[in-house]
């Protein structure tokens, strides 16, 4: 591994814990099958595929934990760099203000300092995945009804991450040189919310020019 991906996977560096798969379940399996189709090298346009024979909502659940896992990574990287000071206000460049909302402090939609905003989004998106209600992981209990628009919610804002990162701290990302690891890592996410539907085409819209003229 090279020093600059070394620095990317730096434990200490992570945002916040990663969340592991249980040895033995039926999402560690499947979680070790999406990564032997990365590792492979396949094409991630067949990777994020459903694999046959397996259930859609597992392999969602499955890839919705690895991409929190590896943006708190990416995030961790330049949370250094993105303070109250750098990053007043969470946002993708002057026309992208992303404002936080929930159910329980912030019920209006409020402007936030971008590291406030990652925190109470990495706390959020915690309570979710922890949830054995949205996120079952006993083989046989099925998942709710309202999974799928909970995994919406947390791609769209995970999606911000990506967006605040490429617009704001990518110059800390190049000096690093692991801008090809974040490039692969956002362009598996976007394969994967393509593929499944998970992000309305509109919210994409702040990173296309990333992909312009990357044959993407």
């Amino acid at each position: 591994m090279s020093h600059a991906l070394k620095q990317v996977f730096n434990k200490d560096k992570t945002f916040r814990p990663k969340r592991k798969f249980e040895p033995g379940t039926q999402r560690f399996e499947l979680h070790k099958k999406a990564q032997a189709s990365l590792n492979a090298g396949l094409d991630l346009k067949v990777a994020v595929q459903l694999p046959p024979g397996e259930e859609q909502n597992d392999w969602v659940a499955v890839h919705v934990v690895d991409f929190f896992n590896r943006i708190n990574l990416i995030y961790g990287t330049i949370s250094d760099y993105c303070t109250e000071q750098s990053c007043p206000i969470m946002s993708g460049g002057p026309k992208y203000e992303y404002r936080w909302q929930d159910e329980h402090k912030y019920r209006k939609p409020t402007a936030l300092s971008a590291p406030q905003y990652m925190n109470l989004l990495m706390d959020w998106i915690e309570v979710q995945i922890n949830n054995e209600d949205i996120f079952p992981t006993n083989v046989g209990t099925p998942f709710p009804k309202n999974f799928l628009p909970v995994v919406k919610k947390i791609l769209s804002r995970l999606f911000r991450v990506f967006v605040h990162v490429y617009i704001h701290h990518f110059d800390r990302i190049t000096q690093m040189g692991s801008e090809a690891h974040v490039n692969t890592c956002y362009k598996h996410f976007y394969y994967f919310v393509k593929e499944f539907n998970l992000i309305d085409t509109k919210e994409l819209e702040p990173l296309v020019s990333v992909w312009v003229g990357s044959g993407y």
